[in-house]
């Protein structure tokens, strides 16, 4: 299932994390896992925000990746999302 990722870090340990070099390699770390098929970064609500989508094979992976990201400060969502493709396959399949 294409899911949503978003991850928001807390503003001290955001810049903790810079300074000590551990923020690129949790990047790094989480994207060889997750391989997502997009990856932005942003702000939120004046906090540093990443957002991954990517191909979630089992709600059972949801420990493995969102551990690591809670130790390190962040705020972590994950949600379903469709594309214009699987939201078009979804609306054919309704019965009117």
């Amino acid at each position: 299932m294409r899911v949503l990722l978003t991850g928001r870090m807390d503003n001290d340990a955001a810049n903790q994390a810079i300074a000590d070099g551990t923020m690129p390699k949790l990047l790094q770390s989480l994207v060889e896992q997750i391989k997502p098929e997009a990856a932005y970064f942003t702000t939120t609500n004046g906090q540093r925000t990443c957002f991954f989508v990517f191909d979630m094979q089992d709600s059972s992976q949801m420990p493995a990746i969102g551990e690591r990201l809670f130790a390190s400060g962040m705020s972590v969502a994950i949600r379903p999302v469709m594309n214009l493709e699987d939201l078009q396959k979804g609306l054919a399949a309704i019965d009117r």
